[in-house]
């Protein structure tokens, strides 16, 4: 592929005219962006290209070629997100910058770590971990059991925050946008609650970067942000932006793993953090470097607020539409927590009927991979089951109605094997009747 003559010519439109800008397989149907994002030709083309040029003359890449590249793509991350270019750095993903943040806290007897019910698995589990080992920080747990408003949650952590025991060190996880379910917290607000109560927040907007706009970090003055561009910014996974403002820089003594370049802080005299991340260990060094052609790639698309509105507005149709053939309801039906990723309530009785299990868990993905080359997260919330689908740019609405006759199968396929009776259809919150009086299996 010549790139110069690839972005002379005009973009497709969004769809599926654009799934063969894409290295998908033709016949599946991925609602599923937001887990592993989805690498765009042009950007794979380039993660190859960088591959062989490291391969050509390792040394010469690694000691003297990546770093002013390394740089240009801090630039431009730093520019997009409203920072400084020497408070960004690159992780590998998001649950590398968390917990780079959260093993290089002091902690102390007395401390706390405030976590909620949809923080990320393994954020979560990294929090639990630290409470468990000396000095034990206490590990406080809010619960947010979906739909809330905005108001309400801001209220809901106003309190916990409030209510977190005093000590040195206090901190708040904030998801910007929940995994599961996929909703857009006023991470914001909770920011601004944290700062007014002495608490320091570390952000975890995995699924920010490319899928939330406007974000303006210097304003909104996070203590730590950390987001995946290989996500919803078309970076070739893995690579994470984690932001480190020069005001907290102190706090973060090391990388992870920890670099030649680390010094004590008494002793960083040229040798600043920035360092620490440009090499703490041999690592391939190419998906970061694709940031770059990302950045070109949506240009060429139009833009951050042209990709955006054409994947917000499918997320809300099609979430909707989703609803109708499963014969259920959409989590946010106003649509105020929706950005990209929108959830539907699936076909299956509430939780206390069919619990989680590995054992289920597994078989709804294979059922709906093998089976139906298909896929949209699933996962039990608040005591029902739902599923979250990512809206891309190469989504259109067809493709949540070929989803949604896979759901059906599927669910009804799992209500046999476990033995359960048929979920009946439901409209306005009540089982929808046939015309002869019997329930629509």
């Amino acid at each position: 592929m010549d790139t110069a003559k690839f972005y002379a010519q005009a973009p497709p439109k969004f769809g599926r005219d654009l799934r063969k800008y894409f290295a998908l397989d033709p016949n599946y149907v991925n609602l599923n962006h937001g887990s592993y994002g989805s690498t765009p030709l042009p950007v794979l083309q380039a993660c190859e290209e960088i591959s062989r040029e490291i391969e050509s003359n390792p040394d010469k890449f690694h000691r003297l070629n990546y770093q002013a590249r390394l740089i240009s793509v801090r630039e431009k991350l730093a520019k997009l997100i409203g920072a400084k270019t020497h408070e960004v750095v690159l992780v590998a993903n998001a649950s590398m910058g968390i917990n780079t943040i959260l093993r290089n806290i002091q902690w102390e007897k007395g401390d706390s770590i405030l976590v909620t019910t949809t923080t990320y698995g393994s954020v979560f589990r990294t929090s639990q971990h630290l409470s468990n080992i000396l000095p034990n920080p206490h590990l406080s747990v809010l619960t947010l059991n979906f739909p809330l408003t905005h108001g309400d949650i801001v209220s809901l952590f106003r309190e916990r925050i409030r209510a977190l025991p005093p000590g040195k060190n206090r901190i708040a996880i904030v998801d910007s946008i929940v995994s599961n379910p996929g909703v857009l917290l006023p991470w914001k607000e909770m920011v601004n609650i944290c700062r007014e109560e002495g608490v320091l927040s570390v952000v975890d907007a995995a699924h920010s970067i490319g899928q939330e706009l406007h974000i303006n970090l210097e304003e909104a003055k996070p203590d730590f942000w950390v987001s995946n561009c290989h996500k919803w910014l078309y970076a070739k996974r893995s690579c994470a932006v984690l932001y480190i403002p020069e005001r907290n820089q102190h706090i973060v003594q090391s990388s992870i793993p920890t670099s030649h370049a680390y010094r004590p802080l008494n002793e960083r005299k040229g040798f600043g953090l920035v360092e620490q991340f440009e090499w703490n260990g041999t690592i391939d060094w190419a998906p970061f470097l694709t940031v770059d052609d990302s950045f070109a790639f949506r240009a060429w698309l139009g833009g951050e607020e042209v990709i955006n509105e054409y994947c917000h507005g499918l997320a809300l149709q099609g979430g909707r539409r989703l609803a109708e053939i499963l014969g259920t309801k959409v989590l946010d039906p106003q649509g105020d927590l929706t950005v990209n990723m929108v959830n539907v309530k699936l076909p299956l009785p509430n939780t206390s009927i069919l619990p989680y299990s590995d054992k289920l868990d597994i078989t709804l993905k294979q059922k709906m991979l093998n089976g139906h080359n298909a896929y949209s997260a699933h996962f039990p919330h608040n005591g029902e089951w739902w599923t979250r689908c990512s809206a891309q740019t190469f989504n259109e609405i067809s493709d949540f109605e070929k989803l949604g006759e896979a759901w059906l199968v599927v669910c009804k396929e799992i209500l046999e094997e476990y033995g359960l009776p048929a979920y009946y259809p439901m409209m306005n919150g009540h089982a929808k009747p046939e015309a002869n009086g019997e329930l629509k299996n």
